[in-house]
């Protein structure tokens, strides 16, 4: 995977966690000012915590390259398939974060790149529900699996619920809810709750050769692609 080839949003948030674990690497910031706690953050005014949250995976390690390689796969993915890409994946972002925010400070979570990981897990396997994937060469699994078989698998590596996975299931459901199925109901009359809003595309216009009007069109499905290569076989 080049990294010119990896779409915007994708390229500069792997760019944001590679540097932010560098800079602790060398020693030129600590973790404690990089994680979230509403108390720092509206009590000492402490705002960039609310981006480093998000993109701190820890020290350069062989854990860190697995998690960052994890986190670019599925989010190159799952920004590739969406029709207007920059500004429809920024937005699930800023959804994502924002919720995430709010859960994870009731939970006492202070680092939430994890948990962002496993939101967009969970759209990816929803959308793509015909895929099948191998899990460690032991068994294989339908992609809605995906996000409940990491999270079995962490609970086992750590002895513990890993609450700050599970948050990122539940904002990820969320999101798929009222962006996938709600707008199939016929109560929702088509609307989706969680369109990109056109002011919001419009701050992308002219980047990545996006020039072409944002056109939400209501009650249809967006059905997303999955790139060749990136699975065992699809029925």
């Amino acid at each position: 995977m080049l990294f010119d080839d990896i779409p915007a949003v994708t390229k500069y948030y792997v760019a944001g966690a590679i540097l932010c674990s560098l800079a602790v690497q060398c020693d030129l910031v600590t973790p404690y000012k990089l994680f979230f706690s509403w108390h720092t953050v509206w009590g000492k005014q402490q705002y960039w915590r609310l981006i480093t949250t998000f993109i701190f995976y820890g020290p350069l390690s062989l854990d860190f390259l697995f998690h960052i390689f994890f986190m670019a796969r599925y989010s190159r993915m799952l920004e590739e398939s969406l029709p207007n890409s920059t500004p429809d994946f920024a937005f699930l972002l800023l959804f994502s974060s924002v919720s995430l925010l709010l859960l994870g400070g009731m939970a006492g979570i202070p680092f939430l790149a994890g948990s962002l990981s496993f939101v967009l897990v969970y759209i990816w396997s929803r959308r793509n529900t015909g895929v099948r994937l191998s899990f460690l060469g032991l068994f294989v699994f339908r992609a809605p699996w995906l996000p409940w078989v990491l999270l079995a698998f962490s609970f086992i590596l750590n002895n513990s619920l890993p609450r700050g996975d599970l948050i990122g299931i539940v904002v990820g459901h969320v999101y798929y809810f009222l962006q996938d199925v709600w707008p199939e109901h016929r109560a929702s009359g088509g609307v989706r709750v969680l369109g990109t809003p056109a002011w919001f595309a419009r701050l992308f216009d002219g980047r990545q050769g996006l020039g072409q009007v944002y056109v939400e069109v209501p009650g249809e499905r967006r059905v997303p692609r999955v790139p060749v290569g990136e699975h065992l076989h699809q029925d």
